[in-house]
C-alpha cells in the first residue's frame, strides 16, 4: 500500500525528466519504489544503477564489464552484457560498475533515449541505511548525486533512509520503502515547483530519513523536514550557516537523526567537495521550501 501525502499532490502538475540511480543496485526495492513514486506524480524517469550491491565505493569510477557472475537477487544471469536493461520496462537499467559510473552513463547514454535532452533533475536512492556527517564521503549513493551536480551540471538529491535492509525489488515491499519513495517525491516536487534553477550550480541535497515502524512513523505525513547541515559545526572556526528557526547555526544531521518524532534533514552540500555549502547557498535552498521545513523543537 502507497501512503502518499495528498497534501502536496498538486505540485506534480510540474512534471520533469528525471534521471534515477543508487548504490544498492538496480533490483533492491528502494529505487523501484522511487521509481513508481515519481512516476505516479507524473514525472519521467529513467533508471541506471549498479548491477549490484555497490554500497561505499564513494565517486569511484571504471568502465562498466560484462557480468562474470548474476547480477543481485538473479535479475539478470551470468554472461550478460556490461550494460542492460528490463525488458518489459526498459527505463529500468543496469550499468556493470561504480555508482558514480552507473549515474555517467544514464545521463550520456540512456536519458538521450527518453528525454528530449538531459535530465532536468538527478536523484538518488533512497539508500538502505543513514548517509550522515562523515559517511557521505563514502556512500555510493551521494557519489552518484554529487557527479550528477559537480561533473554534469545537473540539480541532485541523494535520499537515504534509517530503516530497512538489502531487499530484492520481487519480495513483498516493505513499509518502510513505501514511506520512504513518497518522502522523496514529496520533496521532488516541491523542489521542482520552486522553478528553475532547481538547485544553484554544483549543489546538491543530502537527504535523510528516519526510522519507519509498524507503530510509529508509518506514513509519509507523519514526517517532518529539517534543514541541517551535514558536519558538525566546530565552535569558533565554522562560519555561520543561514538563520532560520531562530539560530544561525543548523543542527547537524546527526542531531536530527537523534531527534525524538519523525524528521527528514536536509543538507545543502557543495558537490565538489561534498563539505556543506556557504550560509548563501543554503539561503537559496530554505527560500525554495519556505514552508515545507520545520524548526526541531
Amino acid at each position: 500500500m502507497h501512503f502518499r501525502n495528498l497534501a502536496l499532490w498538486p505540485l506534480a502538475a510540474q512534471a520533469v525528466n528525471i534521471i534515477s540511480s543508487n548504490d544498492d543496485g538496480w533490483a533492491e526495492v528502494n529505487i523501484r519504489a522511487l521509481f513508481e513514486s515519481l512516476g505516479d506524480s507524473g514525472h519521467s524517469v529513467v533508471v541506471s544503477a549498479p548491477a549490484e550491491n555497490q554500497s561505499g565505493t564513494g565517486s569511484i569510477q571504471k568502465t562498466p564489464t560484462a557480468l562474470t557472475k548474476p547480477c543481485e537477487f538473479d535479475s539478470c544471469p551470468s554472461g550478460s552484457p556490461a550494460v542492460g536493461y528490463n525488458s518489459s520496462e526498459p527505463r529500468l537499467g543496469y550499468v556493470n560498475s561504480y555508482p558514480a559510473t552507473s549515474m555517467k552513463y544514464g545521463i550520456e547514454s540512456r536519458a538521450p533515449q527518453f528525454f528530449d535532452g538531459s535530465p532536468d533533475l538527478a536523484v538518488t536512492g533512497p539508500n538502505v541505511g543513514y548517509n550522515i556527517g562523515l559517511e557521505a564521503y563514502f556512500s555510493g549513493t551521494v557519489g552518484a548525486a554529487t557527479y550528477a551536480a559537480h561533473t554534469a551540471g545537473i540539480p541532485a538529491i541523494a535520499f537515504s533512509g534509517s530503516t530497512g535492509s538489502q531487499t530484492s525489488w520481487n519480495t513483498t515491499r516493505p513499509l518502510y520503502s513505501d514511506v520512504y519513495a513518497d518522502l522523496a517525491t514529496n520533496l521532488t516536487n516541491q523542489v521542482v515547483a520552486a522553478g528553475k534553477p532547481y538547485l544553484p550550480n554544483d549543489i546538491w541535497l543530502n537527504v535523510n530519513f528516519g526510522s519507519v515502524s509498524d507503530s510509529e512513523c508509518t506514513n509519509s505525513e507523519d514526517f517532518s523536514f529539517v534543514l541541517s547541515r551535514i558536519h558538525v559545526a566546530i565552535p569558533l572556526i565554522t562560519p555561520d550557516d543561514v538563520t532560520t528557526c531562530g539560530s544561525s547555526r543548523l543542527p547537524s544531521e546527526i542531531e536530527v537523526s537523534l531527534a525524538s518524532g519523525c524528521y527528514a534533514s536536509v543538507s545543502v552540500g557543495l558537490a565538489s567537495s561534498k563539505s556543506d555549502a556557504n550560509a548563501t547557498m543554503q539561503g537559496v535552498v530554505l527560500n525554495k521550501l519556505g514552508n515545507f521545513l520545520t524548526c526541531l523543537p
